[in-house]
């Protein structure tokens, strides 16, 4: 069974892997979690240092004359335009005989409007007490402007009302006059002048009574008005918690925390393309993932799946390493002491077909500095790799982080296993390997993964195994019988951070 070709397989990656996404996004939990507590902390600390300032709230009902049922609230939102002015804030500072500036009073209070004909005045002051004689000031200019405006509007309809019943009063006299004069003449068209005089006449007369009624109305309709617009609710102090204040605060603080978070470990994550499931290592790496091992022991349950699948896996590379007539080497990226230890233990099991020697490719020969415990494999540092005779057993230790010297690995081994840590490695970083040990002849046994995400459940299995690289074949002679031993072993040791059985 073989993949699919290259053209299909990139034409069906998808633009943006949610799982891997979220994936990425989970293991970096620490991070936006630090995030919340911080903005929970944030949240807290403010409400403690910066606590509310005395506040007094009332409650203001405001009739209108232009009121309709079907009103959006523009009404009311116009009135909290009119109350943010320096006219009813000077009005309101007069009452308390203040020397504050109408623009700094401003900022002390605000408005909102509830319904479309309530409306809720906020204020603060240096005390309870303060708070509230500001807050009933400000409600009193507010209902003097507002029955000032309505008198002021009722007031000018009447006039330009009268205005004009005093002028079609004078049109009248005019026609009652040329109607006087015209009843001394006789004729035919003498007559018919008469009757459309006469007709003017009712006319204006009617006009002239509409006019003085609808301004009657105009002076009754105020009236109304004015009584509907009062103070509802008296000014009262706003109780005050610093417990709820800051809890309240914190909740707040904590909700923008981890959206913050969780948005900067998303952007980090599709930005930095650190592949983490399987699927996406193997297919990078042009390797099939053949064991994981989790990075943090945990509990004793753990430890003991830990232990367990270390020693399966010690046993499988024995196993390859046995029946190979080339080196094996470890080449690690971003795991230099779970390799150093997984080659160790690998060194002990071949102990017993003979001695073996451990060469220390790893940057700063830590594994060849430690100090050797009884029983241990000989480990001998890099540069002394090529004197090693080629009889001797070997297992090499290296590293294909930035800055490898990539044709120093072959002296560590032709044959290599890639231990991986999850999500340490860019994309273009793990083709990078995969092309360089491709053009050094270096055959990729599998790779062990380390710290992988618990819940992944993608397949990370290349059918095609050493057959396809990510640049160019494996061109060295191999027996048609050889090649299907060169595939990927059917084994796997696999111990997941949740409870699935190891394989």
């Amino acid at each position: 069974m073989t993949t699919s070709t290259t053209s299909e397989s990139s034409a069906a990656v998808p633009l943006l892997d949610l799982q891997a996404l979220v994936v990425a996004v989970r293991r970096r939990r620490r991070f936006w979690c630090a995030a919340g507590l911080l903005g929970l902390l944030v949240g807290a600390a403010v409400a403690v240092l910066l606590p509310t300032p005395p506040t007094a709230v009332t409650k203001v009902l405001v009739s209108h004359q232009e009121d309709q049922p079907n009103d959006p609230g523009t009404l009311i939102r116009t009135d909290v335009a009119l109350l943010q002015t320096t006219r009813i804030a000077d009005q309101a500072l007069k009452s308390l005989h203040s020397s504050e500036k109408p623009e700094d009073f401003m900022r002390d209070y605000s408005g909102t409007g509830l319904t479309n004909n309530l409306l809720q005045i906020t204020v603060t002051g240096d005390s309870d007490a303060d708070a509230e004689a500001r807050a009933k000031a400000l409600a009193d200019a507010f209902v003097a402007d507002h029955v000032k405006r309505i008198r002021a509007a009722a007031d000018a309809e009447a006039k330009a009302l009268l205005d004009q019943r005093d002028r079609l009063k004078g049109e009248l006299a005019q026609v009652n006059k040329t109607i006087g004069d015209g009843t001394a003449q006789s004729g035919p068209t003498a007559s018919a002048d008469l009757e459309s005089l006469f007709a003017r006449r009712a006319e204006l007369t009617s006009r002239i009574t509409d006019f003085g009624q609808r301004a009657a109305e105009a002076r009754i309709g105020a009236p109304r008005l004015v009584a509907g617009t009062q103070i509802v609710d008296a000014p009262s102090a706003v109780d005050s918690s610093l417990p709820k204040a800051a809890a309240t605060d914190g909740a707040v603080g904590l909700v923008l925390g981890l959206v913050l978070g969780l948005a900067v470990a998303s952007v980090g994550s599709v930005v930095a393309d650190r592949p983490v499931l399987r699927r996406e290592i193997a297919s990078n790496l042009g390797a099939s993932v053949i064991a994981e091992l989790p990075r943090r022991k945990g509990g004793p349950l753990r430890r003991r799946r830990v232990r367990t699948a270390r020693e399966r896996l010690t046993a499988s590379l024995a196993r390859t390493a046995s029946g190979s007539a080339e080196p094996v080497s470890l080449l690690e990226l971003g795991c230099a002491r779970g390799t150093s230890a997984i080659a160790l233990d690998l060194a002990r099991a071949l102990a017993a077909d003979g001695p073996v020697t451990v060469v220390d490719g790893l940057p700063g020969t830590q594994l060849a500095r430690r100090r050797a415990k009884p029983g241990d494999p000989a480990v001998v540092g890099g540069e002394r790799a090529a004197a090693l005779p080629h009889q001797d057993r070997r297992v090499g230790v290296g590293s294909v982080a930035p800055g490898t010297a990539w044709t120093d690995l072959r002296y560590l081994g032709t044959r290599t296993v890639l231990v991986v840590r999850a999500g340490h490695g860019s994309a273009a970083w793990l083709h990078t390997v995969a092309r360089q040990l491709a053009d050094q002849r270096i055959a990729v046994i599998g790779v062990v993964l380390i710290d992988p995400d618990p819940r992944d459940r993608t397949d990370g299995t290349l059918w095609d195994g050493l057959d396809t690289a990510l640049r160019g074949r494996d061109e060295r002679p191999v027996r048609q019988g050889a090649r299907q031993t060169d595939r990927q072993p059917s084994w796997a040791a696999r111990v997941p951070d949740s409870d699935q059985e190891a394989r």
